[in-house]
């Protein structure tokens, strides 16, 4: 259950919620690959960075890509030593804090899932994915107002994210702005209409 409070929002709807993002989009990450060219570098960091091995890098990336073929299978505890082991090599790996920020997510470690996201954020500010995960742990600790923040840099990011449009959907609703709320539900079915979120979120609006 991702929601402390029901605002309106049934259990089932609040548990497909988070299911929207942990079986949508948790572990596709096959586009996330950075190569040994890095293509999104870490902030500047009062210290000098460590020198990171092209090897330590190719390794990470392959530990990484292993990680999220054991989550997409279920295997939660090899999948998240794998990501551990991935960041350990290389500790800028977007895939890994991102697939271990979502193994967190999925056993409602909450505040770890948003530093993770909020890392992966950091790693790579051009994607939607870690703000919408990023989201959902806001909206699983009732954090609402943060949830929506996060969300509207979504949509911007990706404006063909149904997850994004979805969950703003649901932030939204909470916050008892139905407008915007009925507004993104749409969006979101437009992208992909068999979305049962969006379709139970214009239902309970009226829409």
């Amino acid at each position: 259950m991702i929601f402390s409070r029901t605002n309106g929002l049934g259990r089932t709807s609040r548990c497909a919620a988070l299911a929207l993002l942990l079986g949508g989009c948790s572990f596709d990450l096959g586009s996330w690959s950075l190569g040994p060219d890095k293509e999104a570098q870490p902030k500047p960091a009062a210290q000098p960075a460590p020198e990171i091995s092209a090897k330590s890098i190719s390794d990470a990336q392959e530990a990484a890509v292993q990680g999220r073929t054991l989550a997409r299978s279920g295997k939660r505890e090899e999948a998240l030593a794998e990501f551990e082991k991935a960041l350990a090599l290389d500790p800028y790996n977007a895939q890994a804090v991102y697939g271990r920020g979502l193994i967190y997510q999925g056993e409602k470690q909450h505040e770890k899932a948003i530093e993770d996201f909020t890392s992966a954020h950091g790693l790579t500010p051009q994607r939607a994915e870690p703000l919408v995960a990023r989201a959902a742990s806001y909206l699983a600790l009732d954090k609402v107002k943060e949830a929506v923040t996060d969300l509207d840099e979504a949509v911007q990011a990706d404006p063909n994210s149904a997850t994004a449009w979805s969950y703003r959907g649901q932030a939204y609703e909470r916050l008892g702005e139905k407008d915007k709320a009925k507004a993104s539900y749409s969006r979101a079915l437009a992208i992909r209409p068999r979305d049962d979120a969006a379709k139970n979120g214009l239902a309970r609006l009226g829409g």
